[in-house]
């Protein structure tokens, strides 16, 4: 595949990854990791993370790359409101701030593009579905521990569905 459609692919992907947070859900439910997952796998297998002719250069921008989708993801996942309801079901759903930072986090992936294309980096397929892997599967792994951390302190027998 090439780049733009993997791109395109992805674009996909993470619109209904937000579409699905702006929506009641079970928080402790971690099945959303397994697509993170194949993601960053998939990222990995492509290839093309580091550029031959600039192995360094791509080295340290794979690095803020990286520290920027962990941080973005922990902040998309201390703006998602999770409670417990009735039952003692943790529930989460996205507030404005919510999305708020996935617009930021948008912004910083093609601030970050741009500066590779800038800096003579080869585009990478690869780099995108990492990036885009590692962000969701941090605040899908956060807000499950909410989820979780919720049902436990509330001295009720686990409900959550493994």
């Amino acid at each position: 595949m090439q780049t733009t459609e993997i791109s395109l692919l992805v674009l996909l992907a993470v619109a209904f990854v937000i579409y699905r947070q702006f929506r009641t859900r079970r928080a402790g439910r971690l099945g959303v990791l397994y697509t993170a997952g194949a993601m960053i796998v998939a990222g990995v297998v492509m290839g093309g993370l580091l550029d031959p002719v600039h192995p360094a250069l791509s080295l340290a921008l794979f690095a803020v790359e990286a520290l920027g989708a962990v941080a973005l993801g922990v902040w998309r996942a201390a703006t998602t409101r999770v409670w417990l309801d009735d039952s003692g079901v943790a529930w989460a759903k996205g507030t404005g701030w919510t999305l708020v930072a996935w617009v930021t986090s948008i912004a910083v992936r093609l601030g970050l593009y741009a500066a590779g294309q800038w800096l003579g980096l080869a585009p990478s397929a690869g780099g995108i579905l990492l990036f885009v892997g590692l962000t969701i599967g941090v605040q899908a792994y956060l807000v499950a521990r909410r989820g979780r951390a919720l049902i436990s302190m509330d001295g009720r027998p686990d409900t959550v569905e493994r």
